[in-house]
């Protein structure tokens, strides 16, 4: 979707400054906010890419004046009142009031090592063979979802070459909407610098996207 986090090649946000040395938590809340995310994340009522939508569905004005962690516990309300786990009475009161559904699965705090360790591999197999190949002239969809996609829109309708195939891959556009997993093959597309940025664009750089099949068409 056309959302606030769709940053990529928007003008009038100024540099990107990083920050030397900066930690990975600024305050204790956000430790906190990671945590709870991750856990009611395990109790199995939602995906990673429902969880993403939730983010990128933040109004923009409430978006751009929220801090990354804030984004996240934002977020996190939506998908827990959407399943049924609160309610909003009990946001307001700060403490359960209301009868809430059952998770499918309680993520213990001895087993967090080893499901962290394990991660979410989101790699399947494809029952058809890679429609492109390395090397091959491909130009990518010009499309403006009401959903989820991972195709940024400052690459939409551009011309690059496909550098490398790589495994089938969860699609995100259906998954996130409890559509089906409908795994796709997914390739590293190159383009020029110009393509992107247009005239007067450095002509020595290029930018890489991972994109699904789906997106791309032969040019």
């Amino acid at each position: 979707m056309n959302g606030p986090q769709d940053l990529g090649g928007q003008m009038g946000f100024g540099p990107v400054a990083p920050e030397k040395d900066e930690p990975y938590f600024h305050a204790d809340w956000e430790r906190r906010a990671l945590g709870v995310t991750l856990c009611a994340g395990a109790m199995g009522a939602w995906n990673i890419d429902e969880s993403r939508h939730a983010r990128e569905s933040l109004h923009p004005a409430d978006y751009y004046a929220s801090s990354y962690y804030q984004i996240w516990i934002k977020a996190l309300e939506t998908l827990l009142k959407r399943h049924g786990f609160i309610s909003d009475r009990d946001l307001r009161a700060g403490e359960a009031l209301d009868a809430a559904a059952t998770p499918k699965k309680v993520l213990k705090a001895a087993d967090v090592p080893a499901v962290l360790a394990k991660g979410g591999p989101c790699n399947r197999a494809v029952a058809v063979a890679p429609r492109f190949k390395a090397g091959d002239v491909v130009r990518t969809k010009n499309f403006n979802p009401a959903g989820h996609t991972r195709l940024p829109r400052y690459a939409r309708d551009k011309q690059g070459f496909v550098e490398a195939v790589h495994d089938g891959f969860v699609f995100p556009d259906t998954n996130a909407h409890g559509q089906g997993e409908n795994p796709q093959w997914v390739y590293t597309v190159v383009f020029e610098g110009g393509e992107i940025w247009g005239e007067g664009a450095d002509p020595t750089l290029t930018v890489s996207i991972d994109a699904w099949e789906s997106y791309l068409e032969p040019a």
